[in-house]
């Protein structure tokens, strides 16, 4: 069997991996567990071939690299990794995947939830809904409530951009999307028109954000975009904080013109008395778009299979490249 190691938090294989996952796991590997570095012994580290890596998991540095001589794949449970591993890795020709793939199923579900309820204005209905027993007011308020006809625009052809284009164009929605990468047949493929940055902002009720936080996206949407929006659009933000000025959004907010869906802010979680708390036309939402209880099942799944793939001799179903590393969250 293959000397490996679990690399993550002490409570995360038992939520990863289902007993026939962990099962066959065993059958492949001889593993050790590990929630930091001071658990591995010398010994340990020299002949350890492959890492299961997860959240909560240490940095793989380049001292960590020296320290592991035979190391030739990491397979992350997780999405993200460029804060986890150090270039190294990727110089040294170590093979290195994600369950990017399998986490960005419920967030893309997250995102389809909350873009029905902004069409049907469902954050204004319930907040004015506490104080008044007259429906046919609140009803009659909203003329532009509705999913038909409804236009919405994506910010990034990313995994969770396509899945969401996916859900979203069969139920009947116009959707837009900006993403300088995405080219006309993909587009043609997704369902989606192609936009500037501005017509995104400026045609859609409803804006979704799904691009990767980079140097060149870090702001991206601020104060002009935002005041393109038209009267009544939601904004939604599953992505990264970064992405957004949240000051330009809140003054929105507090006129009442736009509303927003927030599963990450700046800083998270934000304070107890920070205003976008206190607005009605706000959901904030403490980061659970991402796989959380039973769906965390489906990240080890995708690790599982990536295993099986590295000691069959096969190629990765997703590989981490270092050439895509600059446009990856």
């Amino acid at each position: 069997m293959l000397p490996a190691a679990l690399l993550m938090r002490a409570d995360l294989p038992d939520q990863l991996f289902s007993p026939a996952g962990r099962a066959r796991l065993d059958r492949l590997l001889a593993l050790d567990t590990w929630t930091s570095w001071a658990d591995a012994s010398p010994t340990a580290l020299r002949r350890t071939e492959l890492l299961v890596t997860g959240w909560g998991c240490p940095r793989v540095g380049a001292a960590e690299l020296a320290d592991l001589p035979r190391l030739r794949a990491v397979v992350h449970t997780g999405g993200s990794v460029k804060d986890l591993l150090d270039p190294a890795v990727w110089a040294r020709g170590i093979r290195v995947t994600s369950s990017a793939r399998a986490n960005a199923v419920p967030v893309a579900d997250y995102t389809v939830a909350m873009v029905l309820l902004a069409g049907k204005n469902v954050l204004a209905a319930a907040a004015r809904y506490r104080h008044t027993l007259d429906r046919r007011a609140l009803l009659t308020g909203y003329p532009e409530t509705g999913n038909a006809d409804r236009t919405v625009g994506l910010l990034g052809a990313s995994r969770v951009g396509r899945l969401v284009a996916a859900r979203l164009s069969g139920l009947g929605f116009r959707l837009l999307c900006h993403d300088p990468y995405l080219d006309a047949d993909d587009a043609r493929r997704l369902g989606v028109r192609p936009v500037s940055l501005d017509r995104l902002f400026a045609e859609a009720s409803i804006v979704s954000l799904h691009a990767p936080l980079t140097p060149d996206t870090a702001g991206l949407v601020g104060a002009a975009e935002l005041a393109l929006m038209p009267d009544g659009g939601t904004l939604i933000n599953t992505a990264r904080a970064g992405l957004l000025d949240q000051d330009a959004l809140l003054v929105h907010l507090r006129g009442g013109r736009l509303s927003a869906v927030l599963d990450v802010t700046d800083p998270e979680p934000l304070p107890l008395d920070h205003p976008l708390r206190e607005l009605p036309n706000v959901l904030i939402t403490p980061h659970v778009a991402g796989a959380q209880g039973t769906e965390l099942r489906r990240l080890g799944d995708q690790a599982v299979q990536e295993v099986e793939r590295f000691v069959d001799g096969r190629p990765p179903a997703d590989p981490v490249l270092a050439e895509r590393l600059p446009f990856l969250a």
